[in-house]
């Protein structure tokens, strides 16, 4: 027993030593009971976007915040990828959730991917869902890109509270500022379905109309431009 806890304390270490000299800005660890190939724990780790690029944001998406955007999630995915060789290095199987990709089930698109980032950070405890159907970081916000590693090395929950208070209660700047319709405005509670708070088809519509100059179509950003929830 006493072996087996070195082992797991030295991965730990190893675990944070990698993630804490990283530019993630925060990460948390969670169990689920619905994680992809029995692999039931996880990190969920936060990079922040450049404030400047997202205030030049005003009535549509610009060059900077598409380059930014895949530029984010590229780190972000090699944050995970070398997160993973950690685990595994250790003896443990470790499998990465893309920053940003969809997954269509039966030839149809979904615009989901294979696990909800936003699920992962908030049962790990670093933050919560707006009306926006954005992730809300404690201190940046929506500003910010997630990415989660799944795991089958058993992990302690940093989660100091089951779910983090509502943020944005009496606010609807996002409702009304985005071009598309797309947000209904519903509070978010755990377990709602995400169409009931924002029409997925009708942004990817949207973007795909007005901005396939800027990205072909792929990013907005209005939403997160627009949002008070920044400490």
């Amino acid at each position: 027993m006493f072996v087996q806890n070195t082992t797991k304390n030295n991965t730990m270490n190893k675990l944070t030593d990698f993630l804490d000299a990283t530019a993630v800005c925060d990460y948390g660890f969670l169990k689920t009971e619905d994680g992809p190939n029995g692999l039931n724990y996880a990190i969920s780790v936060v990079v922040p976007l450049s404030d400047a690029i997202v205030d030049e944001i005003t009535d549509s998406p610009t060059f900077s915040y598409f380059h930014h955007y895949r530029t984010v999630n590229s780190y972000i995915d090699s944050v995970l990828l070398q997160t993973g060789i950690v685990l595994q290095q250790a003896g443990y199987k470790y499998m990465p959730v893309a920053a940003s990709q969809s997954q269509p089930e039966n030839g149809i698109r979904t615009h989901r991917g294979l696990y909800s980032h936003k699920k992962a950070a908030v049962i790990a405890g670093l933050g919560t869902v707006g009306r926006n159907s954005l992730f809300l970081h404690h201190t940046h916000g929506p500003r910010v890109r997630l990415g989660t590693v799944f795991t089958d090395f058993p992990l302690a929950s940093s989660a100091h509270e089951i779910i983090a208070p509502n943020v944005c209660l009496n606010c609807g700047i996002c409702v009304n500022a985005c071009p598309a319709n797309a947000i209904t405005g519903r509070v978010w509670a755990p377990g709602i379905d995400r169409e009931l708070m924002f029409d997925a088809d009708a942004c990817n519509r949207h973007m795909r109309t007005k901005y396939m100059h800027i990205g072909r179509g792929s990013v907005c950003g209005i939403c997160i431009s627009v949002c008070p929830a920044v400490r």
